[in-house]
């Protein structure tokens, strides 16, 4: 069905005008966070004029001209990756249920190309980086599937959110709420992050300069690993949207799975914009910027995004408003745009990296910065660390003293007390929890990753987990990082005693039979344990006694102001 409106031109919308009889199809698969998200804007049509996710032709095109196969300008590819067992499985025409993680069937898609991705390609193309500091490339390595397969779309149900449901609209019922209110000009404001002062400022003057009515359209979908979570930041826009005009500015949520593409994505988020009835984007410095790569690099220009949308935004049918960043001038006493600042002037900006750390360590946020009601939501959330939960996450060889080591922390964090303290060595999590498993990497990895899921929900609530796995694979331990930092503390610990003490300890006779070869794949011996490159602590028990080397780990959660 196609709805024309005078707000973005055409808009697609792939759901069923009429229910069809419920048919078990032969194959169903699990759409991942990403690909849920990708799966409902593509449905209400925020991704128009795609119909479905893309076929090979259309995310060749995409990747090395911005376009797809009809010339129209699309500068994100839009695939849904599977694994090759499940590819194998199904027929070229044949149509696929895709459902959530609870099993509500979405949507149906009929299959019309299959192919293996070339990810170090997409990733030059996409993201102008192979370096896996870069949020996205990591992810296109370590999380997506090899195969991917194309086809169009036939809507079923809509993902249902049960929060904020009063700032939810698509983009259909968001053009008609745009015509209910007479709003013919409107700008909107892409953001990941809470607002702050800077930001209320910005907008502000945006739309006063476009004469245009604001939305703000945060992203609350998958943004960057370590950003506020989407309850939190929604929490802060209600607050923000108090000070601006109630007649002139409205708040609508966009669940969108963020790329940090830069300059790409920049492109990408207008046409949304665009689709959802918008007439005018603000584009600001280092627009969906993930910062530096592993060499302190800025992986993009600061104006590279607002180049890109200055060469199209004809062709885009939005209009940029660029802004510089916005800081406090001191002697003014209100902010002004950057490139605005007289020589003799004072400027004060905090980071978000400095807000991380105001709020870890309890410290003074001024109120030039943000607003105290602002203030109030982020320290609920991330109270200062010593009220914080953590996870120590003990990796290294068989042997090499990691549950000897876990357990005498347990007793001495829980002789401090004040917060519950979780153990989750490898032994007992094997046998509560992955007594099914092998020994395979794919076996190894998923009981690490029950691991770090589970110390993840006890560090969300504000309790200590100590984790005792081998752990031998860096990627696994990347993942287990991000899972748990978005929530709370993380602290990793190297204990790097030598493979020769770890042999001469062995108990249970682990090593000598896998030197005999009687066990296969074993860490340190035919399988490689790849050691961590910069853990906050770095252990060898050879010569030093349990007490004294927990004395020092200690003395390190202390530092790190877990300790109170």
């Amino acid at each position: 069905m196609q709805l024309i409106t005078p707000y973005g031109g055409t808009l697609k919308n792939l759901y069923q005008t009429s229910p069809e009889p419920m048919v078990a199809l032969r194959h169903s698969w699990v759409l991942s966070a990403r690909q849920l998200c990708d799966t409902e804007l593509l449905l209400n049509g925020a991704f128009s004029p795609l119909s479905g996710f893309m076929n090979e032709d259309d995310y060749n095109r995409v990747l090395h001209e911005m376009r797809l196969m009809d010339h129209t300008l699309w500068p994100m590819p839009l695939t849904l990756d599977v694994t090759s067992e499940f590819a194998a499985s199904i027929e070229i025409g044949e149509s696929i249920e895709l459902r959530n993680a609870e099993g509500l069937l979405i949507a149906h898609m009929k299959v019309s190309t299959r192919w293996v991705a070339d990810k170090k390609i997409e990733a030059d193309c996409v993201y102008g980086t192979q370096d896996q500091a870069h949020p996205g490339v990591d992810h296109l390595y370590h999380r997506t599937n090899e195969t991917y397969i194309g086809g169009t779309l036939s809507g079923v149900t809509p993902p249902p959110h049960y929060d904020f449901r009063q700032s939810r609209y698509t983009p259909e019922q968001l053009r008609n709420e745009f015509i209910r209110r007479g709003w013919q000009r409107v700008v909107a404001f892409q953001t990941r992050n809470p607002m702050h002062r800077a930001h209320v400022e910005l907008t502000f003057r945006a739309a006063q300069q476009a004469e245009a009515n604001l939305l703000l359209h945060p992203v609350v979908g998958m943004t960057k690993p370590g950003d506020v979570d989407h309850y939190t930041r929604v929490r802060c826009y209600e607050h923000a949207l108090h000070r601006f005009p109630e007649q002139t500015t409205m708040l609508s949520l966009l669940p969108l799975a963020m790329r940090m593409a830069g300059p790409r994505e920049a492109l990408w988020h207008a046409i949304i914009r665009r689709n959802y009835g918008c007439s005018h984007f603000i584009v600001g410095r280092d627009h969906a910027s993930p910062g530096c790569d592993s060499l302190g690099n800025e992986i993009y220009g600061t104006y590279d995004a607002q180049d890109l949308m200055y060469k199209h935004q004809e062709e885009l049918g939005i209009h940029m408003i660029p802004f510089q960043a916005m800081v406090y001038v001191e002697e003014r006493s209100e902010y002004a745009p950057s490139d605005e600042i007289l020589p003799d002037e004072t400027v004060r900006s905090i980071s978000g990296t400095e807000l991380r750390r105001r709020l870890r360590e309890g410290l003074d946020i001024p109120d030039w910065f943000t607003y105290p009601e602002i203030v109030t939501e982020l320290r609920r959330t991330y109270p200062p660390r010593y009220a914080q939960g953590f996870t120590v996450f003990f990796t290294g060889l068989s042997g090499s003293g990691k549950s000897t080591l876990a357990n005498a922390l347990l007793v001495k964090l829980m002789e401090v007390g004040g917060r519950p303290v979780s153990l989750l060595d490898g032994d007992i999590v094997r046998t509560h929890l992955s007594s099914e498993l092998g020994f395979s990497k794919e076996h190894r990895d998923l009981n690490v990753s029950r691991i770090g899921f589970v110390a993840s929900e006890i560090t969300k609530n504000r309790g200590i987990a100590i984790c005792a796995p081998i752990a031998p694979y860096t990627a696994t331990r990347r993942e287990v990082r991000q899972m748990i930092e978005a929530v709370g503390g993380f602290v990793e610990i190297h204990v790097a005693t030598p493979l020769s003490i770890c042999e001469a300890r062995d108990r249970k006779g682990l090593y000598a039979k896998a030197r005999a070869g009687l066990i296969k794949d074993f860490t340190g011996i035919d399988d490689p344990y790849e050691e961590p490159e910069s853990p906050d602590l770095k252990l060898d028990t050879t010569d030093a006694s349990p007490e004294a080397i927990v004395q020092l780990i200690l003395l390190k959660l202390e530092a790190l102001g877990y300790m109170p």
